[in-house]
């Protein structure tokens, strides 16, 4: 209990000087001072005490009862609602266990703003803000019984009275911006002097790590900053020093001047090597020293620095970032979630053993004795190994490390509760996580970003950093991840370290751009070592959750959770998610969620695989039975087959390669321009379309279109469309990918032959926008081309139209498509998903004429309302059907809902036919036409 002062709360008001020198000379422990001294502070601020002002004690009190964080009741010292928890220890005592126990208290305590710790000599007072890194402001009798205590009185007014003025001024996120940016610039004038990249950022992450390290307590504080100040505009002396400063940190530790160093072991200070700055430099890097590093945060840091660092992304540089809490979405359910149910049985085991009161001999089995049980529990999280493939610049692997350690430490807070053992300390480090990283910048800044991250950890938590302060992490290997081309003309599947979990971001890069990203060598290296496992139409991320998959199934790994684009669960880019339900099962996913992508938010699919023993599922948040490959629950539509009945209908359009394209005018005069032999232009000059001409107001557009296989020298008698392509086209195709596939320069790439042959005879044809916010079909007339965005459909009866146009097939297409952006903005319709697995009616005559008669009339109706008489352009250019079908008018729904019933009739089902329903009676419509 603390003990009352003889004053009460009516002492007289106290000068700084005067509570100084009475606490100087006080030597008694902290159960007989501590009220003494909290009501002497009180006194010297003006302010009432606890008693004086909360009588009753609801909002402010000594002696606060307060939960435990891990189990039992405890007391904070001094307790002021909205403002602070204060513990006291005595005389010179470690002031880090004052802290631990208010971190135990705090939650009790309603999570204050500040946390306040004294052994009468000095007052920490850390800030507690929500989302903040804390800071820590100490106050000392020396710093009060100076001639000018201001500055202390200010720190101590603003606990009794205004905490949010310790509020730290800047956040994180927005501090760490601000430094990632001043080293940017750094980096760039760097390079600019010719200095190798790889080097420039090995000397700037040294430049950061010291600045985070004596803002954190470990160097000296302020010892790169003043070493700037007093060096500023001499360069050669800034360098000598800075190496000496290196030398010592890399090489045992000692003394810098008249300052102790201590060692830093591991590859980021392995030698004393420096880069030259200039005076300005020196003074940039003065001014970044100002801020605050304590508090910058690791799991954007990483990221934002190796933009500044790496020269192809520092254009990103201001561009949004992945923070946490995103992150947090996917390491919480795949790594988290299981091990906290194994530490919650570990508590209900341990609970039951010492409820039975059975006495604990040599004898006792380790199952049965609590303490065993509650120290397995433990050896088994430290024993947890966390691999990030693909881990950047490590904001996967801090965040799960962060994880990993508070749930050690919840856990040991526990056991001592539990147990009335000592606590023990914490040991999860930085060995838990691995990483594989290609880009040498990222893995560099991995390994700093995890350190930082352990330390920050362990200052917050009241310890002091390790000795040496950094070790190697050879865990975090700079290699592909994908292959082994140690043997470039026998390529193999590279190897991934055995880890108990994988989770991480892997590069997002669609199949149709791998070989302009990646080139054609490593492509087909890639095809090569996967091509019995995935089509090569496969994304690149999809290749990691291959791998991941094949490491389950060789039981070097038990889950993983990894991000995919949308593409990921539809068409080709699904099987990688066919084959994790084949040998495993997929246990958690978001098939739709917003993210951040080289600074552009994109929405992607999450992905949590293990073995198919996980029992519980989740999928966007709520629990399913089963997830399909396609990231559903329910009706598994992966299963539909495609119907030959519908072979060789849909196809994709033309795919040209090159600026091909025209407007009007130019048209025009081609089209009127003569040929040697008489023949006319209009052979090879056509109508043009797109996706845009679907959605919105045609725009005219023409193409210069040589076929499927002229000659160069029938080509070239068409004269003038021939001297254009030869002007613009085969320039643009030189050198391309695109002339590698189809080296007839004055060719369509891809002039889809099959589709061509299926108009012939053909008065018109149906065609869609691949992707689209609404699933619309049109009508085009043979001599108009289609762009590859579109899927084309070779039939000209209103009656496929109708069907095509119905809810029946919109609700199939939509299911069996596939999602690239949010929901909002549509879903991608391909020829084989979406139209060739779906099954349409039987109709009698009857019912087919009066499915042709509706769609006749939707068609009519909405042909009327685009383009109605006497409309200017202005009026005209917003009359699209997107527009249309955004605000869908009465007339429109009404066209729609008599196109509906005469489609649902012709299936023999009524019009008010559920959609889920409808979906399953689909798939079984398929299936049976199409047996296995």
């Amino acid at each position: 209990m603390l003990m009352a002062d003889e004053g009460g709360e009516g002492t007289e008001r106290m000068t700084p000087a005067e509570f100084a020198a009475k606490w100087k000379g006080v030597t008694t422990g902290e159960r007989a001072s501590a009220q003494s001294h909290f009501l002497d502070l009180c006194a010297l601020l003006g302010v009432p005490g606890p008693t004086e002002a909360d009588p009753t004690g609801a909002w402010y009190a000594f002696e606060k009862g307060a939960g435990r964080t891990a189990g039992g009741e405890g007391f904070a010292d001094v307790w002021k609602r909205g403002f602070f928890g204060w513990e006291y220890k005595g005389k010179r005592a470690d002031l880090r266990a004052a802290y631990l126990q208010l971190l135990d208290y705090r939650e009790a305590l309603e999570n204050p703003p500040l946390l306040v710790v004294s052994d009468l000599d000095r007052i920490e007072v850390r800030t507690n803000f929500t989302g903040l890194s804390p800071v820590t402001r100490t106050v000392t009798l020396d710093d009060l019984a100076a001639p000018d205590p201001s500055g202390a009185l200010a720190v101590l007014r603003a606990v009794f009275t205004a905490p949010e003025e310790l509020r730290p001024s800047t956040e994180p996120a927005a501090l760490t911006e601000k430094a990632a940016g001043h080293f940017a610039e750094l980096a760039q004038a760097l390079r600019a002097r010719g200095h190798d990249p790889e080097r420039v950022a090995h000397f700037l992450d040294r430049l950061v790590f010291c600045l985070f390290a004596e803002d954190a307590g470990i160097l000296p504080r302020g010892v790169l900053s003043r070493l700037a100040e007093n060096t500023r505009g001499r360069s050669s002396l800034f360098s000598d020093a800075l190496r000496e400063l290196f030398g010592r940190m890399s090489r045992g530790g000692g003394m810098f001047g008249t300052e102790e160093v201590p060692w830093f072991d591991g590859g980021l200070f392995d030698s004393d090597e420096v880069l030259p700055l200039t005076g300005a430099e020196i003074t940039m890097l003065l001014e970044v020293g100002r801020l605050d590093w304590a508090l910058i945060e690791p799991a954007i840091f990483g990221t934002l620095f190796e933009r500044g660092l790496d020269p192809d992304r520092r254009a990103q540089l201001g561009a949004h970032y992945t923070d946490r809490a995103s992150i947090w979405r996917l390491v919480e359910p795949v790594i988290i979630r299981p091990l906290r149910r194994e530490f919650e049985a570990m508590q209900a085991r341990v609970t039951g053993l010492l409820l039975s009161g059975r006495r604990v001999t040599r004898a006792t089995p380790p199952e049965s004795d609590p303490v065993a049980v509650f120290r397995a529990f433990l050896d088994r999280l430290r024993a947890v190994r966390v691999l990030d493939p693909a881990c950047g610049s490590g904001n996967f692997l801090y965040v799960t490390l962060k994880a990993l350690k508070d749930l050690e430490w919840e856990a040991i807070q526990w056991g001592s509760w539990a147990l009335r053992t000592t606590q023990e300390f914490p040991r999860v480090g930085p060995e838990a996580v691995m990483g594989i990283e290609i880009n040498a910048y990222a893995a560099e800044l991995a390994r700093v970003t995890i350190w930082i991250g352990q330390i920050q950890w362990m200052r917050g938590h009241g310890f002091g950093p390790d000795r040496p302060v950094l070790r190697p992490l050879d865990n975090i290997e700079c290699r592909d991840a994908l292959l082994d081309l140690s043997d470039p003309v026998h390529p193999r599947e590279a190897d991934w370290p055995a880890a108990e979990f994988i989770v991480g971001n892997p590069p997002f890069l669609g199949a149709k751009l791998l070989r302009r990203g990646l080139g054609d060598d490593c492509v087909d290296a890639l095809f090569r070592v996967f091509g019995d496992r995935l089509p090569g139409m496969s994304d690149l991320a999809a290749y990691w959750h291959e791998k991941a998959r094949a490491q389950i199934a060789a039981g070097k790994a038990r889950r993983a959770g990894l991000l995919a684009t949308q593409g990921i669960r539809g068409g080709l880019g699904r099987r990688v998610l066919e084959r994790i339900n084949e040998s495993g099962g997929i246990f958690f996913a978001r098939s739709d969620d917003p993210w951040v992508l080289a600074g552009a938010n994109v929405h992607i699919s999450f992905v949590g695989q293990d073995d198919g023993s996980e029992t519980e599922r989740e999928l966007d948040g709520r629990r399913v039975a089963e997830i399909n490959a396609d990231l559903t629950s329910g009706v598994d539509l992966t299963r539909a087959r495609r119907l030959r009945e519908n072979l060789g209908i849909a196809f994709i359009g033309d795919q040209k390669s090159g600026p091909f394209e025209i407007d009007r005018a130019t048209a025009a005069t081609l089209l009127a321009a003569p040929n040697p032999d008489g023949r006319s232009n209009t052979d090879v000059v056509r109508p043009w379309v797109n996706g845009d001409d679907i959605t919105g107001r045609a725009r005219g557009m023409w193409i210069i279109d040589f076929g499927v296989d002229m000659s160069l020298e029938q080509a070239a008698l068409y004269e003038a469309p021939f001297e254009h392509v030869r002007a613009y086209v085969q320039p643009a195709r030189r050198g391309s990918g695109s002339e590698k596939r189809e080296p007839r320069w004055w060719l369509h790439v891809w002039p889809r032959p099959e589709f061509r042959a299926a108009l012939v005879g053909r008065r018109r044809y149906i065609a869609t926008a691949m992707t689209a916010k609404h699933r619309l079909f049109v009508w085009l007339d043979p001599c108009v081309l289609p762009h590859n965005a579109l899927v084309v459909f070779a039939r000209d009866d209103d009656y496929i139209l109708g069907v095509l146009h119905s809810r029946v097939h919109e609700a199939w297409a939509r299911a069996t498509g596939t999602q690239l952006r949010e929901v909002e903005s549509g879903f991608r319709y391909t020829p084989t998903t979406c139209f060739e697995t779906f099954p349409f009616p039987r109709p009698t005559e009857e019912q087919r004429e009066a499915i042709a008669a509706a769609a006749r009339e939707l068609v009519r109706l909405r042909d009327g309302w685009l383009n109605p008489p006497g409309l200017d352009e202005a009026a005209l250019a917003k009359r699209t059907l997107t527009n249309l079908y955004n605000a869908r008018p009465a007339w429109i729904e009404h066209a729609h809902a008599a196109l509906d019933s005469a489609v649902l009739a012709a299936y023999g089902w009524p019009a008010d036919f559920p959609t889920g329903d409808l979906l399953a009676r689909l798939l079984d419509l398929n299936l049976s036409r199409e047996p296995a």
